[in-house]
This record gives C-alpha cells, sequence and structure tokens, in this order.
C-alpha cells in the first residue's frame, strides 16, 4: 500500500482548504492509499498554533485520515513564529534580505532534510499541498520545493504532486500590501517541475497565475468540487435545534465559517436586526481569534439580537465520514432557510460555503466579493447578492430582498432546484476525477496491450451481459487488457453494476471514467484520451491499442485476440472489426432479414478489398496514431436550436487517420453482434432511411424509452422491403466503395481495387477524383462536409458501374441503382453533371442527405 502526504498551508484543522483535501484524499484512498495530513501548525506564524500538538482534531476529520507533522520541527535552531514574521516584514514586505539570509538558508536546508526523512519512513508515493504559494513562510516553501525535486529525483518518481492554491497572493488581503506588489519578486514564484502538477480553482485564477509564472507548463483548472445531495431532516439530527436552543418553526439562517475579521460575520448581526424572528446558527471555532469572537458577541448584544444567535462552535463538513457522535455542516443545512456568505471583498478566492449551500439544496445570500461573478454569478446562480463595495452593512433593498425569500417557501424551493441542478453541472465531483485520473493514473499493468473503452448511458440492462462477454474473451491473458467503461450521465444502475462487477471480478482491470457532456461522442473521446495517458506511464515499449466497443452490442470469445493478431500482422493505424445480426432474431421476417443480409455482404466485400472504416461497436486504433491526428474530434450541429454532437465521431476519425496516410485494417475474425433494437424499435425510421435524422443532421436517437414500441413480429411489405434496401444500399455505396479512393487515390492502383472497378472504370475514377479536387477548390476531404458532396457526386455520375460492380463481386440480387431523386425528370443528359452538382451541395434543404438515408441503415 502506498501513501499520501498532505500539508495545509492554513494552519487550522477545518477550513475551506481542509475540506477540499478531504474530497480530493478520498479519491486515493478509495483506491487503497494511505492518506496522512499535515495540518501547517508548523508553518503559519498568525495562527497562535505553531509547534501547537494535535488534541481533538482528528474528531473534525474522517477516520481514514491519519493526523501528522515533520518530526522535529521544534528542535530547529532559529525556526521560530518570530523568524517567521520577520521574514514577512523584511524580505517579504521590503525586499532586504541582508540579515536574515543566513538563518534562512540554514533554517532551509534542515526542514527540508525533515521532510525527506518523513516522506521516506512512509513510502511517500504522492503528495497534496494545499495553499502552498502563500507566502507568510517562504523558508517552509522552498524547503518543500527541495524536498521534492530530491525525493523525486531519488526516487525517479514521475508527476507526483498536486499542488492546489485556493488563496492567491493578489486575491488574499491585497489591500494590506504585506506579500508586495505585482509581480512579486521577493517571493517563490512556482516552479516549473516534472514532479509537480499546479492546480487554479478558476480561469481567471489560471490567467493571473500565467501571468506571473509564465514558465509554468503544468497548470490545469479544478473548481471546488461537493457532493450534490440534498439536506434532509434524519433521525440523526432531528434534535439539531433543541441541542442549541433553536424554537422548531423560527426562520433560521446558518453561517460556517472561521470566525475571524475578514469574514466579516458582524453583517451577518445586522442582517437578523433587521429580520424579526429570524435566527443565525454560526458554526466556526471561537478559540481562533477570541478577539473577534468578544467584538461580536458584544454587537450581538447592542443589537439586541443575542438571543437569537447562536455561536455553535465547529462543525464537520464530513457527517457521511465521521461515524461518530456530533453533528455537521450537513445537519445544520437540513433545519436552516438560507446560507448567508456575506464576507469581506478582497479576501476571497472561491467561497465554499456558496457550493456546500448549493450542492445542500439550500438557497444562499451573498457578499458581492471579488470574485464571486467569476465563479458563481457569471454561471447564472441565483441569489440575493449585496454589493459592498458601495454598501458596508446590508441595505433596506437587500433585507427586503432576504426577508421575501425567508417567507416564500415556494420561491426559495426553485431558486435552490434551479442552483442544484447548475451546481451538479459545474462542480459536480465527477470534474475533480477524471483530472485527477489523468494526472495521478492508476497503475497499468506492464503487460497491457490494449484499453478497452466502452460509453455508456443507461445500459443496466444490457451492461452485465457485455462485461461478461468482454470478461470471457479467449486467446488472450486478462492482463493484456483493461476496460474503461466512460459513465455519460447515467441516471439507472449502470456505474453501480460497473463497480460491481469490478469488485467481483478483480482479475480485470475495469475503470469508470465520467463524461458529464452528453453524447456518445464526447464520451468516446474522452475514454480513448484517457486511456491513451495512462498507457504511456505502464514502461513498456510495445504497441498499444486503443479500442472501441459499444455498450449494447456483446463481442465474440474471440474478438480481442484476433483484434490483435490482424493488427499485429499488419502495418495498419486501424482495424476494423466484421459486425453481424444474429439471424435468430429476425426468424419469421425474411424479407427484413434479405435486405439486411444484402448490406452485410457487401460490406464484407469492400471492408476486404479497401479496410472499411472504424465503427464504434469495435475498432482498435494504434494509440501513437491516435495521439499523432489529435484524437477523436467531436462535431457539433444544431438541432432545435441547439448544438448537437454529431453521430459519426466513429467514421469521421477514420477518415481523419486514413487521410494522414496511414492504413486501415479488415479483421474479419474479429466479430461483433449488433443489438437489434434500432431495427426494432424505429423500424418505420429505419424504412424510411430517417433512423438517424433528417436534412443533414444526424443525430443519435435514444429508444430506449420507458415503453418502446414492441419489435415489430411481422414481415415487413415487399415495397417497404425495397424501399429499406433502396435507402442502406443508397447510404452504403458512396461511404464504401467511394470514399476510400477519394482520400487515398493511390488505391486505384492496387491490382485487387482495379480488379473490382475494372481497369477502365479504375482510371476514369481517379481522373474525375483529380478533377473535383481542382472545381471545388478542395485539398483536404477529410472535414465532415468537404467528403459528403464529392462522394455523392461521384455516386451520381457513375451509379451504374458501381452497381455492376458490386453485382460482380457480391451477387446479382445487389440489383441497379434506386431510381433517381424525381428533381432529375425534367434535366437534359447533357447536362445531368452540372445539375448533380447543385443537387450535392445544397445544404439548405438538406435533400441529398435524405436521398442517400442520412447516416445508415443496417
Amino acid at each position: 500500500m502506498t501513501t499520501l502526504w498532505g500539508i495545509s498551508f492554513d494552519g487550522t484543522p477545518i477550513s475551506g482548504l481542509i475540506v477540499e483535501f478531504v474530497k480530493t484524499a478520498r479519491f486515493f484512498h478509495d483506491r487503497g492509499i494511505r492518506v496522512h495530513l499535515d495540518l501547517g501548525y508548523d508553518i503559519k506564524a498568525d495562527k497562535n498554533a505553531f509547534f501547537r500538538p494535535y488534541t481533538d482534531e482528528a474528531d473534525l476529520l474522517p477516520e481514514w485520515i491519519q493526523l501528522d507533522r515533520i518530526g522535529a520541527v521544534q528542535g530547529i535552531d532559529g525556526y521560530t513564529p518570530e523568524l517567521v514574521t520577520a521574514v514577512l516584514a523584511e524580505v517579504i514586505g521590503r525586499g532586504d534580505d541582508s540579515r536574515l539570509r543566513s538563518v534562512m538558508n540554514s533554517v532551509t536546508a534542515t526542514l527540508r532534510d525533515r521532510i525527506l526523512d518523513k516522506w521516506t519512513e512512509l513510502g511517500i508515493s504522492f503528495v497534496l499541498v494545499e495553499n502552498g504559494t502563500l507566502p507568510e513562510n517562504i523558508i517552509y516553501t522552498r524547503a518543500l520545493y527541495q524536498a521534492i525535486e530530491e525525493y523525486g529525483n531519488r526516487h525517479r518518481l514521475g508527476c507526483f504532486v498536486l499542488w492546489r492554491d485556493h488563496d492567491l497572493m493578489w486575491q488574499s488581503e491585497p489591500s494590506s500590501g504585506k506579500y508586495g506588489q505585482f509581480p512579486y519578486p521577493h517571493t517563490p514564484a512556482p516552479v516549473h517541475s516534472p514532479f509537480i502538477h499546479y492546480v487554479a480553482l478558476h480561469e481567471e485564477a489560471r490567467r493571473r497565475t500565467l501571468e506571473w509564472a509564465p514558465h509554468l507548463r503544468r497548470l490545469s483548472v479544478l473548481p471546488n468540487t461537493f457532493t450534490h445531495r440534498p439536506a434532509e431532516i434524519t433521525e440523526h439530527n432531528a434534535g439539531f435545534r433543541a441541542a442549541h436552543g433553536i424554537p422548531e418553526h423560527v426562520p433560521l439562517i446558518a453561517r460556517f465559517t472561521r470566525i475571524v475579521p475578514q469574514k466579516r460575520v458582524d453583517r451577518d448581526l445586522h442582517l437578523i436586526a433587521a429580520l424579526p424572528g429570524t435566527h443565525l446558527f454560526v458554526a466556526g471555532d471561537p478559540a481562533e481569534h477570541p478577539g473577534e469572537f468578544t467584538r461580536l458577541c458584544e454587537l450581538a448584544v447592542r443589537l439586541g439580537v443575542r438571543d437569537r444567535v447562536v455561536f455553535g462552535g465547529r462543525l464537520s463538513p464530513h457527517d457521511a465520514e465521521l461515524g461518530r457522535p456530533g453533528y455537521s455542516v450537513r445537519d445544520l443545512l437540513a433545519h436552516a432557510q438560507l446560507v448567508s456568505f456575506l464576507t469581506s471583498y478582497d479576501y476571497e478566492s472561491y467561497g465554499n460555503p456558496i457550493g456546500e449551500a448549493i450542492a445542500s439544496g439550500v438557497p444562499y445570500l451573498t457578499s458581492r466579493y471579488e470574485l464571486y461573478q467569476t465563479v458563481y454569478g457569471d454561471k447564472g446562480f441565483r441569489a440575493p447578492v449585496l454589493d459592498v463595495r458601495r454598501h458596508d452593512l446590508p441595505t433596506q433593498s437587500f433585507v427586503d430582498e432576504v426577508a421575501e425569500l425567508i417567507r416564500d417557501e415556494t420561491k426559495r424551493a426553485k431558486m435552490a432546484e434551479h442552483n442544484y441542478a447548475l451546481g451538479q453541472r459545474h462542480f459536480g465531483e465527477g470534474r475533480a476525477e477524471r483530472l485527477l485520473d489523468e494526472l495521478f493514473l492508476a497503475p497499468m499493468g506492464e503487460h497491457t496491450r490494449l484499453s478497452v473503452v466502452l460509453p455508456v448511458y443507461n445500459e443496466a440492462a444490457n451492461l452485465p451481459a457485455v462485461l461478461d462477454s468482454l470478461y470471457h474473451q479467449h486467446g488472450i491473458d486478462r492482463s493484456a487488457y483493461e476496460v474503461v467503461l466512460v459513465d455519460n450521465n447515467s441516471t439507472d444502475d449502470t456505474v453501480a453494476i460497473a463497480h460491481r462487477f469490478a469488485e467481483a471480478h478483480p482479475e480485470l482491470a475495469l475503470h469508470v471514467v465520467p463524461e458529464p457532456e452528453q453524447g456518445v461522442s464526447t464520451a468516446r473521446r474522452t475514454g480513448m484520451n484517457f486511456a491513451s495517458a495512462r498507457s504511456k506511464n505502464r514502461g513498456a515499449d510495445d504497441r498499444f491499442l486503443l479500442v472501441s466497443a459499444d455498450a449494447d452490442c456483446r463481442v465474440d470469445p474471440d474478438w480481442l485476440a484476433e483484434l490483435l493478431a490482424a493488427m499485429e500482422s499488419g502495418k495498419a493505424a486501424i482495424g476494423v472489426c466484421d459486425y453481424y445480426y444474429s439471424p435468430e432474431h429476425f426468424t419469421g421476417r425474411p424479407r427484413l432479414w434479405e435486405a439486411i443480409s444484402r448490406t452485410l455482404r457487401c460490406r464484407a466485400v469492400t471492408f476486404a478489398l479497401f479496410g472499411g472504416f472504424p465503427d464504434g461497436k469495435g475498432f482498435a486504433v494504434d494509440r501513437d496514431a491516435y495521439d499523432r491526428v489529435g484524437g477523436i474530434e467531436v462535431f457539433y450541429q444544431l438541432q432545435d436550436g441547439k448544438f448537437v454532437n454529431h453521430l459519426s465521431d466513429d467514421w469521421d476519425f477514420g477518415i481523419k487517420v486514413r487521410g494522414s496516410g496511414e492504413e486501415i485494417l479488415y479483421a474479419p475474425r474479429s466479430r461483433v453482434e449488433i443489438n437489434p433494437r434500432r431495427v426494432d424499435h424505429a423500424i418505420d425510421e429505419v424504412i424510411t432511411g430517417r433512423a438517424y435524422g433528417s436534412d443533414g443532421i444526424i443525430v443519435m436517437r435514444d429508444i430506449r424509452v420507458e415503453d418502446p414500441k414492441p419489435a415489430r413480429e411481422s414481415d415487413l411489405t415487399e415495397a417497404e422491403a425495397r424501399q429499406a434496401w433502396e435507402f442502406s444500399i443508397k447510404d452504403f455505396t458512396p461511404k464504401n466503395t467511394i470514399l476510400p479512393v477519394l482520400l487515398t487515390p493511390s488505391l486505384l492502383d492496387d491490382d485487387a481495387v482495379i480488379e473490382f472497378f475494372g481497369a477502365d472504370l479504375a482510371d476514369r475514377l481517379g481522373r474525375r477524383i483529380a478533377e473535383l479536387k481542382e472545381e471545388m477548390r478542395v485539398t483536404d476531404f477529410t472535414p465532415i462536409h468537404s467528403y459528403k458532396t464529392p462522394c455523392y457526386r461521384l455516386y451520381f455520375e457513375f451509379a451504374d458501374e458501381l452497381f455492376a460492380c458490386l453485382r460482380a463481386a457480391v451477387g446479382e440480387d445487389i440489383g441497379y441503382p434506386p431510381p433517381l431523386p424525381s428533381c432529375f425528370d425534367d434535366v437534359p443528359p447533357e447536362r445531368f453533371a452540372e445539375f448533380v452538382k447543385y443537387y450535392c451541395e445544397d445544404r439548405e434543404s438538406g435533400e441529398a442527405h435524405n436521398y442517400f438515408g442520412n447516416g445508415g441503415v443496417f
């Protein structure tokens, strides 16, 4: 078992920093990593805790966190709170280190050695630094940087440190000037290091950090995240009000904060004074700043509200983690009507209490602190906001707005519901997990050769069978492959099923990765990127494959072994699987099955000839080729006034790879059984060639409705079967006989391709492709709307000859080209090619897309 060392520069047992540390550390704990935390008492000189032993602090933290600290720090000669204070005043404030340089260097070196000793003793594998650039103790900051470099080099570690800054110098009390002026010449700037990845809380913080330290190359944005679960009155917390002397039916405003002057709790007291009958609960440690606590109590007496204000002491923010007596912040929120955050303008960088309120389903009120708009306001969260740049204390209009919210339960509920939904999108835990998975990647076995990426959305019904088929692969050891399941906002038991499967089958590595943007394209890209990044740290030099699978399809037992063998035997960048339906599913529907099987026969011939194009149901791509072309690209279309993922990310990716000069091969013995539900439950759209949309919009229609139409048991009529076949072959022919040679004209020199087309047709196709490139001024046919038009044009111009080729290679039952669109009835033969151009380039009506079936049928 490896160990995480956490270090907080905040010097307090409970704060926003510690809350975020616990959330992040849980990611490591859940993966079997021990967690140790240094609260930073021996760093901050202004918290009256320097060298103070821990007492009951552990009671506020989850049991799996071991409180710890660097040993014998108090024995370092010269290291005292007085030294830290002097350094802040002389070195940081005035830029003069002449008096303190020698002792600073000596203490830094000793501190570095003590840190190294501790990390070595514990076998540290990861370090999480909270608030690390705050320059109040640059001696410790320098020692920590030195320890990281030496420890990383000594143990040959990669990126093992996450350095998160909550309280940037320009954001924390800038008016005091105690940290100097930008660009802070006397403060240690973040060090670019192969061992450190920095995290800023939002884009504005990232921008300012890079303005100060433009040399940084590893700086990501990771918003503070919150567990979205409405706070509710339970058997455990039902007595919360009675325990604190608060009447059951009075309105309650909650304030959980540090009781220090910068938090401006006095504003809450003035607010309560203007809201008769309303009570205030302040959760914070009165001992942190006794003078401020005394001042607040005296103010409450003067305002006549002392009997309506409860200073409740520290509350744990980790109710689900404790498993011991006591109340938590969430217990307070279960009884509160509102959460208050009337803080200083220039003190806050994030405002965690607002996020906690949003995630708990409780409305909030706030001051407009400097970064409120950046973090919450610009994202559309709703709340009463006091402009403290204009009004130091609550105004009457602000009081009236708060009073109305207290009185109107319906308005409170709507505001909470609105904020809760936005909070899930912007501050859900999935974002943190995804970044942490990328930065501190779960170990990949040295023998792992393939990552199977499985996008899922509400696939609880199909997932057990799919995972079972992936588990029971023949001819390949389970250590050679893993499964990356990408959850795309499932609302059923999909994720729970995946976790249960992983627990029951530990010999097959299964990772669950979230993707909040809805769409199979974004989900597949997230999974591929995740697998690609992790594979580079496995220490093996052999070829690595990223494999796509569909959560509603089943793979054959030899699927992976045959795919790997095919890729190993060739030099292609992509390997495409064979896809089939089970004939038994169509018993009693011979016309439908005949149309399907003809399409599959055509595909087998052209895939063997040209390599085909990848389908999400099953393909493999060489990781290096994937990275070289920039990975999966997500295209967007407008549907009903909203941007939606274009469905064909898999095809478009294959086109991009082939267009880059790489080869695609067909692996016919690597087989995937297609789920027929789209044919069953969308049969009317299948027959009319609209299964994926119309008018040029190609999107995935979710046919997993609560009460789907029953599968059509009767067969197609002859007319329906003919119509379905015509749409299928019209979609198939441009994409599978023309597109390959459009992207790779050199294929027309291949003997097998010449044999398929015939020498004359191959020659004329080559010349016509060159003419279209010149005419259309197109040099790159890989963008989605660049290849469709020339493919459609070539189809119309060569349809009769192309179908003759298919009849010769596949069978006479392929027949002849479907009828032309009626708009060509009056076009003179000598102007046919001219009007084909206009028809295929008409993007306004989408007629060409509709004619060709708009995305496929079978």
